[in-house]
């Protein structure tokens, strides 16, 4: 039994640091680190879901290949359930070469393999039994899914009874908008990152951004504004801002996703809005100080913890 499901993209991370620029060609340099981690928005947060306490259930495509073994073992390993995992001997894993550069950013390369294979029809439903939550993690990397494959998913989720959050994740290729707009009428909670908004609504000043999500159907949204916070409106007239709490960044890699898992289990949790804002902001920060996308994810109780310490000195 589980009480949140992760559907979206899995993916093999092969992470370097610090990388500011590639070698000539033909040649070789040195970085410091060169690490395999398990990557994807709905493994990333199914992770950090799971070392925040929650049950929670991966249900996404990978192939039958080594990198597909190492998702799921991986999965496995940290307690999340995998029973609506798909292994498609027909398809590649997807995988991503991620830079990390000097100051913490990162770049990438991806192949997006078995994701892009992913549809309404492979969803595991018996998987999601007594879930309380469907979360949709990196939508616009799932092209067999995008319009009214995910519209049907989540109207079967909301038939079902269950609150529905959607992410998003960059991708020049996907249908952007029109991919994104037939799901949004049956979404309790759109949570994508600025950038990923002002890129699929055209919109730059974030209460128009949440304007043009709700007016399509949305009922409440949070726009993760990185090292600014998030902001949340609510189908209740409710907007604010929460800032974010202090951290020394090491690898941004997964923040996002990290915020996500926050945001869920607060929603999981019931509390207020503002303090889930919050402690997302706080899983968040937590993951930006370690190298790898889960790795710096703690415990639910420490993490709260970081709500109620004194703020630094100037």
């Amino acid at each position: 039994m589980i009480d949140v499901a992760c559907l979206g993209i899995l993916v093999a991370d092969t992470v370097g640091k610090p990388i500011d620029a590639l070698p000539a060609r033909g040649t070789l340099a040195l970085v410091e680190r060169i690490e395999l981690h398990t990557g994807g928005c709905a493994a990333n947060t199914g992770v950090a879901l799971a070392k925040l306490g929650v049950r929670v259930g991966v249900l996404g495509k990978v192939g039958t290949d080594g990198f597909g073994d190492h998702v799921t073992g991986y999965l496995v390993r940290e307690g999340v359930d995998t029973r609506g995992l798909v292994r498609d001997p027909a398809a590649a894993t997807a995988a991503t070469m991620v830079v990390v550069h000097g100051d913490a950013e990162r770049s990438f390369l991806h192949a997006v393999g078995a994701n892009a294979a992913y549809a309404a029809c492979d969803v595991a439903w018996d998987a999601l039994e007594g879930a309380r939550i469907l979360h949709v993690a990196g939508l616009q990397l799932l092209p067999a899914l995008e319009c009214e494959g995910v519209a049907c998913v989540l109207a079967e989720a909301k038939r079902r009874g269950m609150v529905t959050t959607l992410d998003t994740v960059m991708n020049p290729r996907s249908r952007g908008w029109d991919g994104l707009a037939p799901a949004l009428p049956h979404l309790d909670w759109a949570l994508p990152s600025y950038e990923e908004a002002v890129s699929l609504t055209g919109e730059t000043d974030v209460a128009r951004i949440a304007d043009r999500l709700m007016d399509a159907g949305a009922k409440n949204v949070g726009v993760k504004l990185g090292e600014k916070g998030c902001f949340v409106a609510t189908n209740g007239g409710a907007r604010f801002t929460v800032p974010a709490l202090p951290a020394q960044a090491v690898d941004a890699l997964g923040a996002g996703d990290a915020w996500a898992a926050g945001f869920l289990t607060g929603l999981l949790h019931g509390w207020p809005l503002e303090r889930t804002a919050r402690f997302a902001n706080a899983v968040g920060a937590c993951c930006v100080q370690a190298l790898g996308a889960t790795t710096g994810i703690r415990p639910l109780a420490e993490t709260l913890a970081l709500l109620d310490a004194p703020a630094p000195a100037p």
